[in-house]
Formats: C-alpha cells, structure tokens, sequence
C-alpha cells in the first residue's frame, strides 16, 4: 500500500468518525422536536345557512376565513338550506356540522312548539353572530295619518281595514311578527273582521307591495337602513311604528327575542328613539360534537371575530361580547370552557 493511499485511508476513517458523531448528536433532538410538535389540526366542516348570495352566505365566508386563520388549510362549506327553521332538522339529523339558526327558533325547537312536533333538545351553540336585526312596524305614513296612529297597539284600539304584510309562513319573522299582533288583539281573524288581511311575502315583496299600495305596512325582522326599507322610502312616505312594554315583553317571553331600541334618527323620517324586539341569530352545532373541536372551533372563531365582521357592513358591531351573549339556549360545553378561559363567561 502506498504512502498517498494510506493518508487517504485515515482521512476517510476521521471523516466517518465525525459524521457519526454529529448524527448522534442531531438526530435526538429532531426525535425531541417530532414529539414536541404534532401535525397542524385541520377541520372540513359544513355549514348550513340559507339561500346562496345573502348575509348568512357572507357568514359562512366569514367563519370559514376565521378557522383558516387559526388553523391553516381547513375549510368551512357553506351549505344552501331553507333557513333557520329548516336547519334544525339538517342540523339534528347531522346533515350538516354546524347550522345558522336563530336564538328564537332554538327556544320553539326545545319546547316542541310549532312547527315542531316534539322537543329536540340536541341543539347547542358556540355563538352569536348578530343581534341587531329588529322587528320593524313600518306604515304608510299617509294611511298613519287617516287613522289617527301612532303606535304599534293603536292598529287594534282604531280596528282598520289594514292590508299589512309578514313574512312567509316558515320563516322565523312570520312567526314573530305574527306574536306581535296577537299581543295586541289583531289576530288575522280579527283584521278580516275589520276588512283587512294577512299578506305573506318575502322581503323584497313587502316593499314592493307597500310601493304600490297594495299593503298598508309590512313587519319585518330587517336591519336598520337595509336596502328593502330604503326602497320603499324612496317612493312613499313611511311611519316607523314603537311598540309598548307590555308587547315587547309578552313577545319576548313567546317567541325568545330580546328587547331593541332603534336610534332616533336612524332613518331621517323617524327623529324619536323607536322601541321594539329583536332576532338573534346564532352558530349552532350538535350536543355530541366532541369537546375539545368545540372548543377550538369557538376559540378561533371568538379570536378571529374581524374575519366575520368585515364580511359585509351589518356585521361592524360584532365582538366577541356579542358573540358570548346567547341567552336561553346552552352553549356547547367547549365553547362554553372557552369563555369562561376569556373572561367572556
């Protein structure tokens, strides 16, 4: 063996020493960092809302860019239901993982009121999403005038042949606005008898039926300035209508909503404070979601709040104490160990 040949030998055999050396000493501390570091959650979760290209749309954007920002490369889908009536029943049966329902229609749902046949109790929420969508009792102003009225109850006290329209049956704000009445002794028995009627339409319907005069006013739970409102304004006079304590409570202890007051000087024709009630909507899953998702899943909700609020301009009063404010309707048990680890609880 020649000299150069032996120098290379002893030059290999340092080189396997350090190298063996320096994998004894790394490789431990990548074992420790695998243990220390689990993979990433990731949650594909659905989510019922209501027709395509509405706020509740919007929402499950919202949500779905909140949970992306906690943990990266999960996905809300937003699911096109009948809304929140309908979704108790894809919620219960578990189409769906979690469901937009309103606080209201949770209460009829676990008292098995009507439309319900039965109790269903497997319904909690992780949130609130909104609380500001009110009641409005909105009249031509000039039919207002003819008649003498001023307030909600004066409709019943004066008894006039009024055509007012409500939401389609199946749909939460018929069945409040429908409350509304009975409180005060106009059933649509009585407004027949009167020479009046019921009209159920939709949203965009009520306004268009009150442009043209086909109703007199419509009841609707609607933000303040919403667009249906505004159009209507724009061709006839309007009269914003408050509702008495006695009504407001009476349909807060029926129907589960809560007490509003609309700004005076929300609308420019409406310079007073109105009072009325309100419909809260909520983020509900099932009682058997596992504790521990709950909890994350609120958890990045409540800490990514500004990925839902700024999905559309309703939505700026959103804050995690809105969304801790569910009233009437349990929390899940990991959202609710959630808020009481905030201080929201």
């Amino acid at each position: 063996m020649t000299v150069s040949s032996l120098k290379e030998g002893k030059i290999m055999k340092a080189f396997i020493k350090k190298s063996v050396l320096a994998a004894i000493l790394v490789i431990p501390g990548l074992l420790m960092m695998m243990n220390e570091a689990p993979a990433a959650e990731r949650y594909n979760l659905t989510v019922a809302g209501a027709s395509p290209g509405g706020l509740w749309s919007l929402l499950g954007a919202g949500l779905d860019s909140a949970l992306k920002a906690s943990y990266p490369g999960s996905t809300v889908t937003y699911q096109t239901s009948g809304g929140g009536i309908p979704n108790v029943a894809v919620l219960a049966r578990g189409s769906a993982d979690m469901a937009l329902i309103e606080d209201s229609v949770l209460q009829m749902a676990r008292e098995g009121k009507p439309p319900f046949r039965e109790p269903i109790g497997n319904i909690q929420v992780l949130s609130s999403l909104y609380t500001w969508a009110p009641m409005q009792a909105l009249m031509r102003k000039g039919f207002a005038e003819e008649y003498g009225i001023e307030t909600f109850a004066d409709i019943a006290k004066v008894k006039p042949p009024i055509t007012i329209a409500i939401n389609k049956r199946g749909n939460i704000a018929s069945n409040v606005a429908a409350d509304m009445l009975d409180a005060i002794g106009a059933t649509p028995e009585q407004i027949e008898s009167w020479g009046g009627e019921i009209i159920y339409a939709a949203s965009g319907e009520q306004s268009e039926l009150i442009q043209d005069r086909r109703a007199d006013m419509f009841i609707n739970s609607l933000f303040i300035n919403q667009s249906s409102i505004m159009q209507a304004a724009s061709n006839v006079d309007l009269k914003l209508l408050p509702l008495s304590q006695e009504t407001i409570s009476q349909v807060n202890e029926e129907a589960g909503t809560h007490t509003f007051v609309i700004p005076g000087g929300s609308y420019e024709w409406a310079p007073r404070e109105i009072p009325t009630i309100s419909i809260s909507t909520t983020l509900a899953v099932r009682d058997d979601m596992d504790e521990e998702t709950a909890y994350n899943l609120t958890k990045a909700f409540y800490e990514n709040y500004e990925q839902i609020a700024k999905v559309h301009p309703a939505m700026y009063r959103l804050k995690p104490n809105i969304m801790a404010s569910v009233e009437g309707v349990p929390f899940h048990p990991g959202a609710l160990r959630y808020l009481k680890e905030a201080g929201l609880r």
